[in-house]
């Protein structure tokens, strides 16, 4: 399965000018913990960094610094890892784990923004594949009661 058919394709973004106060709005509206900073370029919104809840508290609330000045880009995770559509969860999984990070960018072969993945996604998409295999167990020894009786 590939993480172009796992990731949310809805994806709230900022761009990289936008006040730290207008992303916090996006937030709200959109009940999420982060967003993914862009550039536009040539028309296509390519990411360049992701704004966690957490970086607002750690880099503004506690220097008691101003939301209203600040700029999504000036406190955005600068170091950005992403995964293409085609990617598998294996690789996907293995490129968090590397970056530590909980979310990916997904990206399309011209490193446009198509979605995002993140640890739950993969959580859930797991859990169903391993709830699929535990009844094919439950499955099997039941089919072999049925053939020995």
């Amino acid at each position: 399965m590939s993480i172009g058919e796992i990731c949310n394709r809805n994806v709230v973004y900022v761009e990289r000018d936008a006040t730290v106060h207008a992303a916090c709005k996006l937030m709200r509206q959109y009940h999420v913990g982060s967003l993914v900073v862009v550039d536009e370029i040539e028309g296509k919104r390519v990411p360049v960094g992701i704004l966690t809840d957490r970086d607002i508290i750690v880099e503004i609330h506690a220097m008691d610094l101003d939301a209203k000045v600040l700029t999504a880009g000036d406190i955005m995770s600068p170091e950005l890892a992403t995964v293409t559509e085609s990617q598998g969860m294996l690789e996907t999984i293995e490129v968090m784990r590397f970056n530590g990070v909980r979310r990916l960018p997904v990206v399309d072969g011209g490193n446009q923004l198509i979605g995002i993945v993140t640890i739950d996604d993969l959580i859930e998409v797991l859990s169903e594949e391993l709830s699929n295999i535990a009844r094919i167990v439950a499955r099997e020894q039941s089919h072999e009661r049925q053939l020995r009786k």
